[in-house]
């Protein structure tokens, strides 16, 4: 188990949840009051994909977490560079109407 100080609070990590769970696929829906983050595995050729954790949060920690998001992702671009995000590719085109 691990433990670490940050911002005056012991936080505790213990083995199974330091192990971690990957995720691709983050799916965010929100009521008036919470914030709910589920994190999904989506694999090729699998048609489900199956939710690993789900966080909910208060609006204020919402954007709390935005913030900090922000933050780490910017200090990481400074140093890594910037994070690429591909665009999708555009359909072909298809025949106009009254062609054939």
């Amino acid at each position: 188990m691990t433990e670490a100080k940050q911002f005056g609070i012991d936080i505790e990590l213990d083995d199974a949840v330091a192990q971690g769970h990957y995720s691709n696929l983050a799916i965010i829906a929100h009521s008036s009051s919470e914030f709910i983050l589920d994190f999904a595995t989506a694999l090729p050729g699998v048609q489900k994909a199956r939710v690993k954790s789900r966080i909910i949060l208060t609006p204020e920690h919402a954007k709390r977490l935005l913030y900090s998001l922000q933050d780490n992702i910017a200090r990481y671009e400074s140093t890594m560079g910037r994070i690429e995000i591909p665009k999708p590719p555009m359909p072909e085109p298809g025949p106009k109407m009254g062609q054939a």
